[in-house]
């Protein structure tokens, strides 16, 4: 028994121990050159010249460099720089193979529109992955945006006596999807701003400058290669920082667009109250004055019973003061709950408080019809 528990550890712990990490690697070179090669991790951060943790590619997103050599981490994208080659690790996956065969090769060799096409070739890999980051943000904010806008559409309309459940499902699984874009835009911008702070990181960067003479002369005669490197993630700085601000316009507009739901239905749960206490008072009135009709409807006589016309005077009455009664209280309830008048505004004060022309851009017009609505609402 003893030797039947313990035969089935000590096979597991040597078959772990036998088996080591191996990369599916893809390789361009200069000219857009493509190999494909399966190499185990040890043997691969040998040949690299790097050590097993610069390897370890958790789900962060970091730029780094190693020995002369430049690690990208963005998530699933996990690539090595060279002055000679680009190694992308662990590709086989739909989207990101799609992108490697179709573009990546033609833009390295120069046939792309990367603006860094005459400068060293880690300047293209490095433009090129980030180009396919922002674009896959930007595609991604592309999605979100007319889902929100028209889910937000349907949701706030004054007609609508009730709040579709299906819909607000739909607006809080685009409101996580745009939480969690946010999110790898901020570190996104993080990772690019963490390298222009230093720059000595943005030197470590230009790998040709120390190993090419040539570029190194260049570098410094007239190119500045470190300057290009900083104006290169500057760029993809203002554009991921251009996706954070129009997600940060969505997000207001949800915000916003909540409001407008919840002043809908108060708006509709007053009215309702309203119609409610107006039935209670008119009940009121006529059981007030339906005491006449159970005074004459005891079984004790009087002389007035005898007279045909007590009975249409009786009731005349009843009618007459049960009317009397309710619009008494009708009015009762119109000074009270009508709203105060709005406190008196110099128009000195709103011109100096009233932003400038051309400040604030509304890119679309749901939303200025939606801000539009949230303040004619209260009004009503």
């Amino acid at each position: 028994g003893k030797l039947y528990q313990h035969a089935p550890t000590e096979t597991s712990q040597a078959t772990l121990a036998s088996v080591s990490p191996v990369f599916a690697v893809m390789k361009f070179d200069k000219e857009g050159n493509t190999t494909y090669f399966e190499k185990k991790k040890t043997e691969l951060y040998q040949e690299l010249g790097l050590q097993a943790r610069d390897l370890r590619f958790q789900h962060v997103m970091s730029i780094a460099t190693r020995n002369n050599r430049i690690i990208m981490r963005m998530e699933f994208l996990k690539a090595v720089i060279t002055p000679e080659f680009l190694l992308i690790l662990d590709y086989r996956n739909l989207s990101l193979e799609h992108w490697l065969l179709s573009q990546l090769a033609s833009q390295l060799a120069g046939e792309g529109q990367l603006v860094t096409y005459s400068l060293p070739f880690e300047f293209r890999a490095i433009e090129a992955i980030l180009q396919y980051w922002i674009s896959k943000l930007q595609g991604r904010l592309n999605t979100l945006q007319p889902q929100i806008l028209e889910t937000l559409e349907a949701l706030v309309d004054p007609k609508l006596l009730s709040v579709d459940r299906s819909k607000l499902h739909i607006l809080l699984q685009n409101g996580k999807s745009l939480s969690e874009l946010e999110t790898d835009l901020k570190v996104f911008k993080e990772t690019i701003l963490e390298i222009l702070d230093e720059e000595e990181l943005i030197e470590e960067l230009c790998l040709s400058k120390w190993t090419d003479p040539q570029v190194f002369q260049e570098s410094t005669s007239g190119i500045d290669h470190a300057e290009e490197m900083e104006l290169l993630l500057e760029n993809y700085y203002r554009q991921a920082e251009d996706l954070a601000n129009e997600a940060r316009e969505l997000r207001v507009l949800i915000d916003d667009s909540e409001s407008i739901i919840f002043i809908n239905l108060d708006s509709h749960r007053n009215v309702m109250m309203r119609l409610n206490l107006q039935l209670t008072m008119g009940t009121f009135s006529v059981s007030l004055f339906g005491l006449i009709g159970v005074a004459f409807g005891m079984n004790l006589e009087s002389s007035l019973e005898e007279d045909p016309r007590i009975f249409w005077l009786v009731t005349g009455i009843m009618f007459l003061g049960s009317g009397l009664i309710w619009r008494r209280l009708l009015s009762f309830l119109g000074r009270h709950l009508e709203p105060p008048l709005p406190p008196h505004v110099c128009m000195a004060v709103l011109k100096k408080s009233q932003p400038s022309a051309g400040r604030v851009e509304i890119k679309n017009s749901f939303k200025a019809e939606t801000f539009g609505l949230s303040r004619t609402l209260p009004n009503q």
